[in-house]
């Protein structure tokens, strides 16, 4: 409990995925965790989950390209223990519909794409900078992904620039004691990927991993609990591969 105890994180796309893995790894170890996503009723549901099991935990409904919402989520968190201690910037658009070619998505299905996935960390940021600042280990943790690294989708793309963000935000906010870091997951074997990854494309990702064996949800949550805590507290505007190597380069 020690560490996180006192302490209020807020997790965009939080009700279900990475959110939901981060939100109660957050909250067992002893964390105030605001979950907040587009869907209100689900971000409750894995809240309740996470208060019948003992942790402390409220679910929200917002959209985080939403400056008025995400400003009123940021000040509700921030009632409960004076401040907002960590941020994760996980709410994006990844689906298969947001993984096509450009020709075939058309402008406006970019557009929202890089509203969701690179103004959402713009408008989150800004929203809780106010509820951060001066506060001892505040830290942002922003989730890009590998395929920021190899080029070729306006979905990596997107990410790329989140990548980028990050440095800037490490850079803009170091003065008042906020670190800013990212990962870049790889082929993460979750339950939905399990059900839904034709095994050809599993094992065509997986060739070109330098560590053989399957990517797993646990991998991400540590990653995070490491960046988000005192053993990362000369960590900033880093981007953490976590992809068995997949991708690797200097």
């Amino acid at each position: 409990m020690g560490e996180w105890s006192g302490r209020t994180a807020v997790v965009t796309g939080g009700g279900r995925g990475f959110g939901k893995a981060f939100g109660n790894a957050l909250a067992m170890q002893g964390a105030h965790v605001v979950l907040v996503d587009i869907d209100g009723a689900v971000a409750a549901e894995t809240a309740q989950g996470i208060v019948a099991a003992g942790g402390s935990a409220l679910g929200l409904g917002g959209d985080v390209t939403d400056e008025t919402r995400m400003s009123a989520i940021m000040a509700e968190a921030a009632s409960v223990n004076g401040g907002v201690d960590l941020l994760v910037n996980n709410a994006g658009l990844h689906s298969d519909e947001y993984g096509q070619p450009i020709l075939k998505m058309g402008l406006a299905k970019v557009r929202r794409l890089f509203e969701v996935n690179v103004l959402g960390v713009v408008c989150c940021t800004l929203a809780v900078h106010p509820h951060m600042r001066g506060r001892a280990g505040a830290s942002i943790v922003n989730i890009a992904s590998s395929a920021a690294h190899m080029g070729g989708s306006a979905y990596g793309d997107s990410k790329l620039a989140v990548a980028g963000l990050t440095i800037t935000y490490a850079r803009e906010l170091g003065p008042d004691g906020i670190r800013v870091n990212a990962i870049s997951p790889g082929l993460m074997l979750t339950e939905t990927i399990r059900n839904e990854l034709p095994e050809a494309t599993k094992e065509r990702v997986q060739a070109m991993q330098l560590i053989r064996g399957d990517g797993l949800e646990q991998d991400i949550v540590d990653a995070l609990l490491y960046l988000a805590s005192a053993k990362a507290r000369f960590v900033t505007g880093e981007t953490l591969r976590v992809t068995g190597g997949m991708g690797a380069g200097v």
